[in-house]
């Protein structure tokens, strides 16, 4: 990666400038001081000579100039190209674990939980371009729906294709656990991560949370949980209408075992989190995000372009050229 930027190594010296407003000031008030006075009768023998005569100036203006570029050149105006090489020194690898079961539907976040919960875990894969990602889905069984990839299309693309009844319903939190787990034994990366999230209590599955919770211990994976869902109420699906096929909705009494979401937390070195709406659970995983970096070193290379060497010659050409001018076409003059 390349940036070119210009700047002045000693823009101190460009103080200097504001000499040159002061010596054109001093020369209009003195110049007529050099001029000798001579009272004559007719000045007709004089014409061809005073054009030449009022283009003296032209030699203070070739000094002005001269003088400017010098103090340009002292500045020392220069080119810095910037080469930048980034190095990735830790690289993370992620299982998100996420809950499909029924309840999943429920609307008290907007328009449901899963859909909520899509739109977030689609950000928070763009936000990390560096590290592996891959997906557990889980209800009242688990299977993996995406391994472990540096492809954030295809990550995106299964976050997008999540839905409802692709599992036997139910919770079945250690088996979604474990299959994370079993996603990141192979892994070779120095940090290991799940985020597991859940809408209820552990009620079916053939694996028990605590020792799912156990075999991340042993292969050193932190483990985010978050529950979501309302506190009190909210509208969950009971029943498909007949007719229209459409979801009935009754309110229930939200339950979700924080005490055990707490415990895979603590026990892993991760955190739990409870996310009560969309924008509670969009500020969780922003702090998932923040927590968990990938420590990337920047190295910056600069090469330096000179520019000052044009300013010393056009100054010293000026001045060769008031030099000439001096003493050849404004001798009589001067």
């Amino acid at each position: 990666m390349l940036s070119n930027n210009f700047e002045f190594m000693h823009p101190h010296f460009l103080w200097l400038l504001l000499l040159i407003p002061l010596l054109i000031g001093w020369y209009f008030f003195t110049h007529k001081k050099e001029k000798a006075t001579l009272r004559i009768s007719s000045v007709k023998g004089f014409q061809h000579t005073s054009m030449l005569s009022k283009l003296k100036s032209f030699l203070n203006i070739l000094r002005l100039l001269a003088l400017a570029s010098l103090i340009v050149a002292l500045a020392r105006p220069r080119n810095v190209e910037v080469s930048k090489k980034t190095k990735i020194n830790k690289g993370i690898d992620i299982v998100m674990a996420i809950d499909v079961s029924g309840s999943m539907l429920a609307k008290d976040l907007k328009p449901n939980r899963l859909e909520a919960l899509k739109k977030v875990a689609n950000s928070f894969v763009e936000k990390r371009p560096n590290d592996r990602i891959g997906i557990v889905v889980y209800a009242g069984e688990s299977y993996t729906k995406t391994p472990i990839t540096s492809d954030k299309r295809i990550v995106k693309n299964t976050i997008k294709n999540i839905q409802w009844g692709e599992l036997e319903d139910g919770t079945a939190i250690g088996m979604g656990l474990g299959s994370a787990v079993n996603r990141l034994k192979e892994s070779k990366a120095k940090s290991k991560v799940i985020i597991l999230l859940t809408d209820g209590v552990s009620n079916s599955g053939n694996l028990d949370p605590n020792t799912a919770s156990e075999l991340a211990v042993e292969l050193g994976i932190k483990v985010y949980t978050i529950g979501i869902g309302t506190n009190g109420m909210a509208p969950f699906p009971v029943a498909k209408d007949p007719l229209t096929g459409k979801l009935i909705y009754r309110n229930s009494k939200v339950e979700i075992d924080e005490k055990l979401l707490r415990f895979i937390a603590n026990q892993t070195g991760g955190k739990y989190f409870r996310a009560t709406s969309n924008n509670k659970l969009k500020a969780i995983y922003d702090e998932i995000n923040k927590l968990e970096k990938t420590e990337i070193e920047e190295f910056k290379y600069y090469n330096y372009q000179e520019k000052y060497r044009f300013f010393v010659l056009l100054a010293m050409v000026l001045l060769l050229l008031e030099y000439l001018l001096k003493n050849t076409l404004f001798k009589s003059f001067v």
